[in-house]
């Protein structure tokens, strides 16, 4: 057992470390290392304190059961935090290695009876978790350990990296590029969410056929935006002034599966709604032989939250424009027009406060948190092939059905009848 924890520790000094202090600052970055550094660090002492500290990671090779283990971990964490202890978030990385990315939790403890100590030795008899200790010498230098190995390295600062870490899990973790790839993520959850095997059952009822190619006889429109922002007065406006079928995404038949699912760890929560995506495709494909199909919500979405949640901190942390993050997937349905509806912050939140409807947890966030906000609006306006066309929805929802009936005149390719 040792060996084996010094061989982790001895590995992990290859990696970069980052800890979030709050959603508006710059991460800290560290590394680990075997000779001495200088000691005191501004960065590192905002982090590190003169208290206790504890790096907690959840680990395993099995990407669901580590992904649940990491959510199980923020629970007991959350729950069992005593009085003068903090809980911030960290992650370990390799500088630009996909899939390297760690996440774990700080467990910074200032008070005066150290009582995290309970906590942490709970935690240190799981063999899924992964727990450092982080200790301040008398000449102000950091160092790092592992009760179970009696190796220590020294805490040394680190240049952050040209793109934000939580970047470098994104794809087939947050957002799914091909069916295959979400659908076996739910493969593997069968055995600890039974749900997931009926979710299965219903991919294979719509005998879904890979479409990246825009084949169908009648368009197909999509309307996007955050909640409040009229997308159903829309829907359902084109729906009567064009004769057309109205779709939503996620669809129907995975309404009663919501619930269980949106409890459970991105990596999961993530192919389920991917997977509904590929459901609403093969409606799509079916309906649009025979007329127009609205769809409210789409893989816009999908991609839009998932990459605003995934990447912490500020909006300029997001994947570059023109990243392969913001790309279409390769063997899902395009539509054949995407408009992105926008309202002022005020006057979404004037509709908002009308409405009392339950809302989900990302939707809660956007209500609280502006910064969280402009990332999802923001993510829209980069996906790409195809992009989204942004309409004012601010004013009244006969003047936006208007504006958006122009948009499809003047879209090239388009035919409805009677318009």
């Amino acid at each position: 057992m040792a060996n084996r924890s010094m061989s982790r520790l001895t590995q992990w000094c290859s990696r970069i470390f980052m800890v979030e202090i709050n959603q508006k600052t710059e991460p800290i970055y560290f590394s680990l290392s075997s000779t001495p550094v200088s000691a005191g660090n501004k960065d590192l002492e905002a982090v590190l304190g003169n208290g206790k500290l504890f790096a907690v990671y959840a680990l395993g090779d099995a990407r669901v059961p580590r992904a649940r283990s990491h959510t199980h971990l923020k629970r007991a964490l959350t729950q069992d935090l005593p009085p003068g202890c903090d809980l911030l978030n960290t992650a370990s990385f390799l500088p630009d290695v996909k899939n390297s990315l760690v996440n774990g939790f700080f467990l910074r403890d200032n008070s005066v009876l150290s009582s995290s100590e309970r906590i942490v030795t709970q935690l240190r008899q799981k063999a899924s978790v992964c727990v450092f200790t982080y200790t301040r010498e008398q000449n102000g230098v950091y160092l790092c350990s592992d009760v179970t190995d009696d190796r220590s390295y020294y805490v040394t600062t680190a240049p952050a990296p040209l793109r934000h870490p939580s970047t470098l899990n994104i794809i087939n973790s947050d957002v799914f590029y091909q069916m295959k790839d979400a659908y076996k993520v739910l493969q593997e959850c069968i055995d600890v969410i039974p749900e997931s095997k009926a979710v299965l059952e219903l991919v294979e009822e719509q005998q879904l056929e890979p479409n990246s190619s825009q084949d169908e006889s009648f368009p197909i429109i999509v309307i996007e935006g955050l909640d409040a922002t009229g997308k159903t007065t829309l829907t359902f406006s084109l729906q009567k002034a064009l004769g057309a079928v109205l779709l939503k995404s996620p669809p129907q038949c995975l309404a009663d599966f919501r619930p269980r699912f949106d409890t459970e760890p991105p990596l999961i929560r993530r192919a389920f709604y991917a997977l509904g995506n590929y459901i609403t495709a093969a409606q799509i494909a079916r309906e649009s032989s025979y007329a127009p199909v609205i769809v409210d919500r789409y893989w816009h979405s999908t991609a839009a939250y998932a990459i605003a949640t995934a990447v912490s901190g500020r909006e300029e942390n997001l994947p570059a424009v023109g990243s392969e993050i913001y790309e279409w997937p390769c063997d899902l349905l395009r539509p054949s027009l995407v408009l992105l509806l926008s309202v002022s912050p005020e006057e979404r939140l004037r509709r908002l406060s009308h409405r009392g409807l339950d809302k989900t947890e990302e939707e809660s966030q956007l209500e609280i948190n502006h910064l969280f906000r402009r990332k999802v609006d923001e993510a829209y306006r980069r996906i790409q092939n195809p992009a989204c066309i942004v309409v004012d929805a601010n004013p009244s929802p006969d003047h936006v059905l208007k504006q958006v009936l122009g948009l499809i005149r003047n879209k090239n390719n388009l035919q409805f009848p009677g318009l």
